[in-house]
């Protein structure tokens, strides 16, 4: 088996595969769907009641710590903020501190408070202790408070992986397919050239035969080739091209390491539980 990177951004990888079958690219796909480990909100507390606040002029102010949303919708809006994650951090299950309670090791508390008129972003939720954990995308609009409301909030941050939850799923967009190559006839000399001029990476060799290329990187010209008479297409069922991208809680190559790692562990434990 060959892995080859063929594009690699902070939050989005294409990759090449080569030597393996179909059965074991799905089982990578769902992998990189299910089995990748993400800090997320799981637990919020919304701290209820009414709120006396002297503003910078000296002026009293009296809130309500109410919202327009239920509480389960924001608390929901919160769980699905992408948060920075480390991948050492202990599920809370396999932590030596009981269930109950929260530990740096597992577990990262964050708290808001926000005082209307204004619209609460994910920016305004502030990690305790360690502002790395701050999240990545800090204009994710949650509510939007009134004159008289204020929302103040503690929460926890746990790991977890989508099987158990969407807030869990770190990756979207994750597909395969075949390698596939094209052979285009000398004949068609006008789709040839504009091939050559905008898509050259696409351009495997060119021949007396004809210009043959693949659609492993994107091209605008790929598909009005299965519109062509003449043009030859073969699938390779044995090169895979994977694509991916992720919210920004781990980076593209993380989670593909991760992924490969987590296969390597399960195949591993299938096969030591084969009796002979």
């Amino acid at each position: 088996m060959k892995l080859t990177i063929m594009e690699l951004q902070d939050r989005y990888i294409r990759f090449e595969i080569d030597g393996i079958d179909y059965s074991i690219a799905n089982m990578l796909r769902r992998t990189l769907i299910n089995d990748i480990p993400k800090l997320a909100i799981k637990n919020v507390i919304f701290h209820l009641g009414s709120i006396q606040r002297i503003d910078k002029d000296g002026k009293e102010h009296t809130y309500n710590s109410s919202s327009p949303l239920f509480n389960e919708i924001i608390a929901h809006r919160l769980g699905l903020i992408p948060l920075p994650t480390d991948l050492n951090m202990k599920f809370r299950e396999d932590c030596e501190h009981p269930l109950d309670q929260a530990c740096p090791l597992c577990t990262v508390t964050y708290t808001l408070t926000k005082y209307g008129p204004d619209t609460v972003y994910s920016g305004d939720l502030i990690p305790v202790g360690d502002s790395s954990f701050a999240p990545i995308e800090k204009e994710i609009p949650i509510v939007k408070l009134n004159e008289t409301q204020a929302l103040l909030i503690d929460a926890e941050a746990i790991m977890g992986t989508a099987k158990q939850h969407a807030r869990w799923q770190v990756t979207s967009g994750v597909s395969y397919k075949y390698h596939r190559e094209f052979l285009i006839p000398k004949i068609e000399s006008d789709i040839i050239e504009k091939l050559k001029k905008d898509c050259p990476k696409n351009i495997i060799n060119e021949s007396d035969e004809g210009l043959l290329i693949t659609d492993d990187i994107p091209c605008k010209h790929i598909a009005s080739l299965f519109r062509i008479d003449g043009v030859k297409i073969k699938d390779d069922d044995s090169r895979f091209i994977f694509q991916f991208e992720t919210d920004g809680s781990l980076t593209a190559k993380q989670t593909l390491l991760y992924a490969i790692h987590r296969l390597k562990e399960r195949l591993s434990k299938i096969r030591d539980s084969i009796t002979v």
